[in-house]
């Protein structure tokens, strides 16, 4: 297991608070695509649906680089292998920002799309060991207010930038925060060292291990539910809800803002319980989705159910995180890296279930109802996970 450290306070603050700038470029990149699609599809002579499929490549990219970086990485230093992963992304971006046609654009995203696991994963490894054992949950959590805050100012900010200058803003924009945050992390971060037995094989060990496999599949079918909303939220809010198309940033700021009061509040349930957290968040989804389905056309309540729907769904992020981490002690880099993988394959599988119900004419709000489903779905194998974990107990 990678090694405890122990920086001064004020080092450890702007250690994690140069990871947390990481995942703010990060959660830009991300999801800013999904409120630039129009833009993005004009520029190339595509439809809205083909030019969506640079959501679903970055998603790829996550899905390949997460278990492909952790692993092959394993050996190298924490402190080196974050700096470069944020070159990496500063390039993928930068690639974004020029591609001259959209072969190139989907290339550029999935190139994007590689570090982002990877970082992630390994920097909640780190966070976890700059601080006492019993903070472990907040650390992590704070790994992902970036991300969160991302979706309250980053997101909103370069969508209303991408309307108005163009699209291509967006990604130079990451870029230079990518950049920014090298230099953070070089200056700010301690060494910390990999694991003395360290390698790919050390690190294939988690998936042998089955709650490992439990906790990745809870996270692709439980946020599943999150993403078959979320990546309709722009005709959610337009056509469904009555809002002009100026209102769609303002609503991506309150997810952002539910998500950055989940990170910040969400770390101390995650401390108390974990597996409590994960089974709370779950449902608290699902009932969320609930309410979003029954009640979407009304601006305010819609609004509501948005910003909740923030605020649980990284209270889950952050529960499953760590869960996969206690699930694989002595490989947690590969275990924490596949986290995001998993809620990469729930970004696709969400957005392209939710599109199925919409092609089958059941309308925008029907994606709540497929969002409920594959929550409830999550729940379940989330409590199959701890009654195989108990009876192996009972066994041993």
């Amino acid at each position: 297991m990678v090694m405890t450290v122990e920086p001064t306070a004020v080092r450890r603050g702007r250690a994690v608070g140069a990871l947390a700038l990481g995942g703010f470029a990060i959660g830009t990149t991300e999801f800013a695509t999904m409120g630039l699609l129009p833009q993005m599809a004009e520029t190339f002579g595509l439809s809205i649906p083909a030019a969506g499929h640079a959501i679903s490549l970055y998603a790829l990219g996550v899905v390949v680089g997460a278990p492909l970086i952790a692993g092959l990485g394993a050996k190298l230093p924490r402190k080196g292998l974050l700096i470069a992963l944020t070159i990496a992304l500063a390039v993928g971006n930068g690639l974004s920002a020029v591609a001259p046609n959209g072969t190139l654009l989907m290339v550029s995203r999935f190139l994007a799309g590689l570090p982002h696991g990877a970082y992630f994963g390994i920097a909640a490894v780190v966070a976890a060991a700059l601080v006492p054992a019993e903070r472990r949950g907040t650390a992590v959590a704070r790994i992902m207010v970036g991300l969160t805050v991302a979706n309250l100012v980053g997101v909103p900010v370069v969508t209303a930038a991408g309307q108005r200058i163009g699209w291509r803003v967006a990604y130079l924009a990451v870029a230079v925060v990518a950049l920014a945050t090298a230099v953070a992390l070089a200056r700010w971060l301690p060494r910390v060292p990999a694991a003395r037995d360290a390698g790919v094989a050390a690190e294939l060990r988690a998936f042998r291990r089955p709650q490992v496999w439990f906790a990745l599949v809870t996270g692709t079918v439980g946020f599943g539910g999150m993403f078959a909303v979320y990546s309709y939220i722009s005709p959610l809010t337009t056509e469904v809800g009555g809002l002009p198309a100026g209102a769609v940033p303002w609503v991506l700021a309150v997810f952002g803002l539910g998500m950055t009061l989940g990170a910040t509040f969400g770390g101390r349930f995650v401390d108390r319980s974990v597996m409590g957290t994960v089974f709370g968040g779950l449902v608290a989804v699902t009932l969320v989705l609930v309410g979003f389905g029954l009640t979407a056309a009304s601006p305010a309540f819609a609004i509501t159910w948005v910003f909740l729907l923030g605020f649980t769904s990284q209270v889950l992020a952050s529960a499953l995180q760590l869960r996969l981490m206690d699930a694989s002690p002595d490989a947690p880099s590969l275990a924490s890296s596949s986290n995001h993988s998993a809620l990469n394959m729930a970004n696709g599988a969400g957005a392209w279930l939710g599109g199925v119900a919409i092609a089958a004419g059941w309308g925008y709000t029907s994606t709540a109802w497929v969002g409920v489903a594959l929550s409830l779905a999550g729940l379940a194998v989330a409590g199959l996970s701890v009654a195989v974990e108990r009876r192996a107990a009972v066994r041993a």
